[in-house]
């Protein structure tokens, strides 16, 4: 399928005004190329896709997919084929059914049929054959020992691969791919590329994909488009424009010296087993011993579901082990998370957290984010929690039961409140949003040490670009001067040159406010750049720790993944 841009223009209305995401966008995709776009967050790397795609319109220029012609006031039945020769891979979608991979990919096929995904019956003339063609779908994307398996409790790198085996069954023309994988652990990506680039070389599918990743696009792109600002800027061999796109990363901040650091947090003999239905054990910690010292930037490390999540919610005293304790140091004495004191929730209070999935309010403001995260973590919130608490006959272990509630998700914390019969409109009366003329004072300095703009303040989420929102997300949580961040793969989605603003982001904290920072990442570079010490988690046990460029090393050798390796590219 050959793929002709002509001039494609197309804006968003935010307030009273036009924004431009694509301006006069111009390139051709021939048949069977795999067509690679780089690009800062904010881009429009997203739009063009989605435009592509049909799920959105353009203001002006002209789209040619081999003999349809689209246009910007296109009737239904245009986008209706255009719909059809098309399919699109979203990076955090995992739409699927609950039963198996077999049935998932079978059910996309026979709507090419029925119009909607319901099962052929046995005595359906072609059941035979949408079965096998199923099972050719899996195969491509390395499946085929998991057919009968259930769909749900795939590993997320076999869900990604049976998402692409969905949409091959639709036989597209265009395979569009926004960000496969990125969020993934080396291993699991090397997974979803290769199933990629199979499907490439068996189907020879035009493909065009989308990603922050340079490791990425030398894997798999034939050619490059770096679109910046919804202009091309650069449009050539992957190598080429890759090394002209990173050019722009500005320098590194120094890393803060530690002389003799001491621990602060001491996390022994936790042992904790999760289990899955249908599954069995999925997870098993077993006798767990580390330190974190104060000071330092400290990073975990591993393949997904080695147990680094579940180990920072220990540590949180989010979830709690089968067995063990977590000691924090707090004014002069040590604190278990894990059992009620009274002084737990004031070692709470010095917790910063930020999750992978971090989310802002769309309707608030920025200073009404710190607003709030100063009415619970300030200065003094929990001395007038516990007079409020009192007075509403609530207490001092339902209250510490209720501000743990802070640092969780909201669906877990929802799920927390209805078992204690209340709603989120209790927090509103314990912990009070600081007004914001005050939330302002202790933003301006977080903004300047942060290089962020103090009209950002007064601005809503979707009104930032990708680095600003991630940088604000950062601020919202330093205003109240954290002791400790706590970090949980939040960066995974965006752009080198952004992540580099992140990194010394993360390093002027530490080094000017004396955070203790841990971090979660799968951007082994990122943490060779930014951590004093790192600890590779596998199957809920350390293999490696100390220093971040050798146990990065370590895990990159005991991964095998090629796609790290320049040589593999195409």
């Amino acid at each position: 399928m050959l793929l002709q841009i002509d001039n494609l223009s197309k804006a968003y209305r935010v307030d009273d005004r036009d924004v431009p995401a694509l301006k006069d966008v111009s390139f051709t995709v021939r048949p069977g190329e795999v067509l690679g776009i780089v690009g800062r967050s904010g881009g429009g790397k997203s739009t063009l896709l989605k435009v592509l795609r049909g799920m959105e319109r353009f203001d002006s220029g002209r789209i040619a997919m081999d003999d349809l012609i689209i246009a910007p006031d296109a009737d239904d039945e245009t986008i209706r084929k255009q719909n059809a020769l098309t399919a699109i891979h979203l990076q955090r979608d995992f739409a699927l059914w609950t039963e198996s991979a077999l049935k998932n990919v079978v059910r996309r096929i026979y709507s090419r049929t029925t119009g909607f995904e319901v099962l052929p019956i046995p005595e359906n003339p072609e059941y035979d054959q949408i079965y096998e063609e199923a099972m050719y779908y899996l195969r491509l994307v390395g499946l085929e020992k998991k057919a009968r398996h259930l769909a749900t409790i795939l590993s997320g790198g076999e869900k990604q691969r049976l998402i692409i085996a969905r949409q091959l069954a639709k036989k597209p023309k265009l395979l569009l791919l926004d960000e496969p994988a990125t969020m993934a652990c080396p291993a699991t990506k090397q997974e979803v590329l290769d199933a990629i680039k199979n499907v490439n070389k068996e189907l020879k599918l035009t493909t065009v994909l989308v990603s922050h990743l340079p490791e990425v696009h030398r894997y798999l792109a034939n050619r490059l488009i770096w679109l910046e600002k919804g202009e091309i800027i650069a449009d050539g061999r992957t190598d080429e424009v890759l090394k002209e796109f990173l050019s722009g990363i500005g320098g590194m901040e120094p890393l803060a010296s530690r002389v003799n650091p001491e621990p602060l947090i001491k996390v022994r003999g936790v042992f904790k087993r999760n289990y899955l239905f249908g599954q069995g054990e999925v997870l098993k910690i077993e006798n767990l011993n580390f330190d974190v010292n104060e000071g330092e930037i400290t990073s975990l490390i591993g393949n997904s579901g080695g147990g680094k999540t579940t180990i920072l919610k220990i540590m949180q005293g989010v979830r709690l082990p089968d067995e063990g304790a977590v000691l924090f140091r707090h004014e002069g004495k040590w604190v278990d998370m894990l059992v009620y004191s009274p002084d737990r929730m004031n070692v709470r209070r010095t917790l910063g957290i930020m999750y992978q999935e971090f989310a802002l309010y769309p309707g608030e403001s920025i200073i009404e984010h710190i607003a709030y995260q100063l009415g619970v973590k300030g200065h003094d919130v929990i001395d007038h929690a516990r007079v409020m608490a009192e007075e509403l006959g609530i207490s001092d272990r339902v209250l510490d039961v209720l501000y743990n509630l802070t640092d969780m998700s909201e669906e877990d914390a929802k799920a927390v409140l209805e078992s204690l019969g209340l709603t989120r409109d209790i927090f509103k009366e314990l912990f009070p949003r600081f007004p914001a003329t005050e939330a302002r004072s202790f933003a301006e300095p977080i903004f300047e040490l942060l290089s962020l703009d103090p009209q950002v303040l007064w601005k809503l989420p979707d009104q930032l670009s990708g680095g600003e929102r991630v940088r604000a997300a950062l601020a919202i949580l330093l205003a109240a001067r954290p002791k400790i961040l706590i970090l949980d793969e939040p960066f995974g989605d965006i752009d080198p040159i952004t992540l580099r603003e992140v990194s010394n982001a993360i390093k002027k904290i530490n080094s000017r406010l004396g955070t203790t920072v841990i971090l979660v990442s799968h951007h082994l570079n990122f943490v060779k750049e930014v951590s004093h010490r790192a600890i590779l988690i596998e199957k809920g046990a350390i293999v490696a720790e100390g220093d971040p460029f050798e146990v990065c090393d370590t895990f990159l050798a005991r991964c095998d993944v090629p796609y790290l390796k320049p040589e593999t590219a195409i």
